[in-house]
């Protein structure tokens, strides 16, 4: 796949087999995706935790509400990526603090982009997740850090159909001067 074709296929995916495992090397090379994702000063502050079994189960609670019906496919998820803070490395720090910029936010933004990538052209489902309590999945993960966002990744189950995707258009969108 190219980029073009990763970037038309890839969607939030809301529907997943729960019978179907994934199996460790796409784990694996979606990581690696994540280990090569740019971030400030080559930084990387924050950690991965990958979650499995009854563990993705127990972060799954935490990232739905029953009154709103949100993430309520979560159940389902068989992995639950957890992204979690870590200290900015110096210059890192120095440029957040002295420019006002949140470097972290964008830098798990980029990551995230590369793991749902990478999870796209190894066949699976992914949504990123930023309803979550990050308290309760911080103790089940035993982290340091506040956790930022929970990525969802699996096998898409047969409700999972392509959509359309709505987008900006290219004029209100972009400017070239």
């Amino acid at each position: 796949m190219n980029f073009m074709e990763i970037a038309n296929a890839r969607q939030s995916c809301r529907s997943y087999d729960p019978d179907r495992p994934v199996e460790r090397e796409k784990i694996e090379a979606i990581m690696e995706a994540g280990r090569l994702a740019p971030s400030a000063c080559n930084g990387q502050p924050y950690h991965i935790t990958v979650c499995t079994g009854e563990t993705a189960k127990a972060v799954a609670k935490h990232t739905m509400d029953p009154v709103f019906k949100i993430n309520k496919f979560a159940m389902d998820v068989p992995v639950m990526i957890v992204i979690s803070d870590k200290p900015y490395v110096k210059t890192a720090a120095y440029g957040s603090q002295t420019k006002g910029i949140n470097y972290r936010s964008i830098d798990m933004g980029i990551l995230a982009s590369y793991l749902t990538a990478e999870a796209a052209v190894q066949g699976l489902g992914s949504c990123i997740l930023g309803w979550i309590d990050s308290d309760p999945i911080r103790e089940i993960c035993h982290l340091d850090g506040p956790v930022q966002l929970v990525i969802s990744l699996g096998y898409p189950g047969p409700k999972d159909k392509p959509r359309d995707k709505v987008r900006k258009d290219m004029a209100d969108l972009v400017t070239y001067l």
